[in-house]
């Protein structure tokens, strides 16, 4: 499945070579730029660190390149961890004791963090202080270190699980968005430059359009297309050369896999297209909750194939017609 996240070492170290290091390399997101840039600038000018950050969006839009270009904009270090890694107070507390003034700190999937981590990050947000309890009982006792000036960048698929005391503790929150096709061309000539593949404009185009909106997705179909072509010997991915890949790896032109058409198929089969709750989806699908919710939903809900109802999950008109069915008379033909 190339949607889903790489645990292939040499593949992870492609993936970082292809980000880009500053703003002006970044492509889309262009009004999340603007706002930070401003951001950075001023922050600059008064020698100051930046206030905390937090990027909400999917999985795979760039909000870590986007935190590391930010450390790189400021001239300082990143120290990058995430939720689930952070399991222990004394976790946290060696992190950010080992901080210098400005550093950021880049904490990936920060809904996942446990409510105990919680509190003790508040105290560090605000006025950099980190509270440690020494001993057990009435024998306990409490000291407060002083932290350096760090900056917090948060980055989440899933806002709403943030708790309102952390979330309102960031001084700006950015929401990334879906880019557009001629953007995600736009990054897969960039990364065949970089990885030295020979593409076409025609090639470009089919890729983009299967990258379901996102760069991540967009790099890897990419390097999919280029080893199919290696194969075959060709040195240029052409329109008909990635088409070809793409059927070989069941990726339509509208980017569906076959994980999304087995979700559409089965709310139009086993629930006469719904509506269905998530939880009677994941059990017949086999999916996991979270994996549909992130991975799947909104890709399915940006394309308008897929619309959420106070009773469930909807098929849509055009999900029918793109599966080759005929909708109900009564099926939508646009989100509720």
């Amino acid at each position: 499945m190339i949607t889903a996240s790489p645990n292939i070492p040499e593949e992870q170290v492609i993936e970082n070579t292809l980000r880009p290091e500053r703003f002006a390399e970044y492509v889309g997101q262009e009004k999340i730029k603007r706002n930070l840039d401003i951001f950075i600038r001023a922050a600059k000018k008064r020698e100051e660190s930046i206030d905390h950050i937090l990027l909400y969006g999917s999985a795979g839009l760039g909000k870590t390149t986007l935190a590391h270009i930010i450390a790189k904009e400021m001239g300082v270090n990143i120290k990058v961890t995430s939720g689930p890694a952070i399991e222990k107070v004394g976790d946290l507390g060696s992190i950010l004791t080992n901080l210098d003034d400005g550093d950021v700190l880049f904490i990936d999937e920060i809904h996942r963090l446990n409510k105990m981590i919680e509190e003790v990050l508040y105290p560090a947000m605000e006025d950099y202080k980190l509270d440690i309890i020494i001993g057990k009982g009435p024998a306990a006792r409490t000291i407060q270190l002083d932290l350096p000036r760090f900056t917090l960048i948060g980055a989440t698929t899933r806002l709403g699980a943030l708790s309102n005391p952390l979330r309102n503790r960031f001084g700006s929150t950015h929401r990334l968005e879906f880019y557009t096709p001629e953007e995600i061309k736009h990054i897969v000539k960039r990364s065949s430059t970089i990885l030295n593949i020979g593409l076409d404009e025609q090639g470009a185009q089919e890729i983009a359009g299967s990258s379901r909106q996102t760069p991540r997705v967009a790099n890897r179909i990419l390097k999919r297309v280029r080893d199919y072509a290696e194969t075959k010997d060709f040195s240029t991915i052409t329109g008909a050369i990635a088409l070809e890949a793409l059927e070989l790896y069941e990726i339509d032109r509208l980017g569906l896999e076959p994980t999304d058409r087995h979700i559409l198929s089965t709310l139009i089969h086993k629930f006469k297209g719904g509506p269905a709750g998530i939880q009677a989806i994941a059990a017949v699908t086999g999916e996991e909750i979270q994996t549909i919710e992130d991975v799947y939903e909104p890709y399915l809900i940006q394309l308008g194939f897929l619309a959420r109802t106070p009773r469930g999950r909807v098929v849509t008109a055009p999900a029918y017609r793109h599966l080759g069915l005929t909708p109900p008379d009564d099926t939508q033909d646009t989100l509720i």
